[in-house]
């Protein structure tokens, strides 16, 4: 006998849950369709936002602008230089190495004149 009336909840438990699935798929199928219904019409909605409506076409090309500038930023930061120069420190020549370490005291004149008849300066 237990098991009988045991089956028989199970039965009515399933019964309760297909017809709470079948309320709620209409509930919601209802809504939907609610939610698609449009508002009534007073004209055109161009016209009817006020004089800040015209914001709009130069915030986006502000941000136009901005997406420009931050794209041209990032290539100059981040490549090298057009016209094939590098970001890279200029190097010394060795006439500039031999001047320096002349004016350092680390070389004398006669050793700096030899030097820089070699070099052809």
């Amino acid at each position: 006998m237990k098991s009988r009336t045991q089956r028989q909840l199970r039965m009515s438990s399933r019964a309760g849950m297909a017809a709470a699935t079948a309320i709620a798929l209409s509930v919601m199928g209802t809504l939907t369709a609610f939610a698609q219904q449009s508002a009534p019409y007073y004209g055109h909605p161009m016209w009817s936002g006020g004089w800040w409506m015209f914001f709009g076409p130069f915030t986006m090309i502000l941000v136009v602008a901005a997406v420009v500038a931050v794209v041209v930023l990032l290539v100059r930061w981040l490549g090298p230089v057009a016209d094939g120069i590098d970001r890279l420190p200029a190097t010394k020549s060795a006439l500039d190495i031999l001047k320096e370490r002349y004016a350092r005291g680390e070389i004398e004149k006669e050793e700096y004149e030899e030097r820089r008849r070699v070099l052809g300066g």
